[in-house]
């Protein structure tokens, strides 16, 4: 059966009095790991327009490039007088509960599968690409009996708190890295501890990557397609052939996360939507990553509907200099740290495969 004959997808609000409280939840709110913040609180006169409307008991799913591809979405609990409303980028799945739980309808739409068949349905321009109400309505949908449903629930919420366990543990490590980079370095954005400074653009040499077509990159890395393809917001997708190879810091230039920083190694094709940073002074790579990552480039970013950060503006940007023995010492300790990442990693991986 489809998606449409299970729930009812984006459902009118109901009329209510203007002073009737309601939690109000934006997009920040939600979480990719299923989490939704509803301690803000507005009445009802306040956000009858201009908003998307919901119940207790409904699944939010977030329809717009990148939140959607990022899994952000949520079972709606907790809410003010059991009503929500919200950012106009959610669509609304309001279960039949006579032949859904809405649990089971959340983890259906947080599926990875799931998310990929959206991804391939969305419509719009770059940035700005939404999953249509069509594509939910059309979904075709195997549904389980509701005992089946429960028992599935239960066993996926099993593995949602090992995952949670082991993404907090992740997200420590990193923390700790962060740490460490503050005390050896100071604030790179405020530059604390008064270290040396020099624009980024006589420091490293920064160039976009190559125009690639939607058609050249592929979801998954299998058969003639191994190669990992860095856009905007890290890894889109694989392609047939690398364009670089080594150990490169890139810094993705448009769309709403522009401005974030990964680290490429080994063999790899970037975008037009990131930057390659290749280092000209011989700083350790792994510092410079971490560095870069910390000094908030977003803020340089230009463009409200579509952000973005041009090489022209990278390049004038002043970052924080020191000698390279001490990034050495850095980079160590993030090599020690990144064989327990690894460990926890590959735990995680295995769970979300049960």
């Amino acid at each position: 059966m489809k998606l449409a004959d299970i729930c009812e997808i984006n459902p009118r609000a109901e009329l209510l009095d203007d002073n009737t409280p309601v939690s109000f939840v934006a997009m920040p709110d939600v979480s990719e790991n299923g989490k939704i913040n509803v301690d803000t609180h507005r009445t009802y006169g306040e956000v009858k327009k201009g908003f998307t409307n919901f119940k207790e008991g409904d699944v939010l799913f977030a329809k717009i490039t990148p939140c959607m591809e990022n899994g952000k979405g949520a079972l709606a609990t907790g809410l003010e007088n059991g009503l929500g409303f919200g950012s106009t980028e959610f669509h609304v799945l309001r279960p039949n509960a006579t032949i859904v739980l809405g649990q089971w309808l959340y983890y259906l739409t947080s599926w990875s599968a799931f998310r990929k068949d959206a991804e391939k349905h969305m419509t719009g321009s770059a940035g700005q690409k939404r999953v249509p109400k069509s594509f939910l309505e059309k979904y075709e949908v195997d549904l389980p009996t509701i005992d089946d449903q429960e028992y599935q629930v239960l066993q996926l919420n099993r593995i949602r708190k090992i995952i949670d366990a082991r993404q907090q543990q992740l997200s420590a490590l990193d923390d700790l890295i962060k740490a460490r980079f503050v005390e050896m370095f100071g604030d790179p954005v405020s530059n604390s501890l008064r270290l040396p400074v020099e624009h980024m653009g006589n420091r490293y040499a920064l160039k976009a990557g190559i125009t690639t077509s939607a058609d050249e990159i592929h979801d998954f890395a299998e058969g003639k397609y191994p190669v990992p393809c860095y856009g905007g917001n890290g890894i889109r997708g694989y392609v047939e052939n690398a364009s670089y190879e080594g150990t490169f810091p890139i810094i993705g230039r448009q769309g709403a996360l522009c401005g974030n920083v990964q680290l490429a190694r080994g063999k790899f094709h970037a975008t037009e939507h990131a930057v390659l940073v290749s280092i000209l002074k011989d700083d350790n790579p792994t510092w410079t990553y971490y560095m870069l990552q910390m000094m908030d480039l977003f803020r340089f970013h230009t463009g409200a509907a579509q952000p973005g950060l041009s090489v022209k503006t990278l390049n004038t940007v002043d970052v924080i200099v020191t000698n390279k023995e001490k990034q050495e010492e850095f980079a160590a300790f993030v090599a020690q740290i990144d064989k327990s990442k690894f460990v926890i990693q590959k735990s995680l991986d295995e769970t979300q495969l049960l």
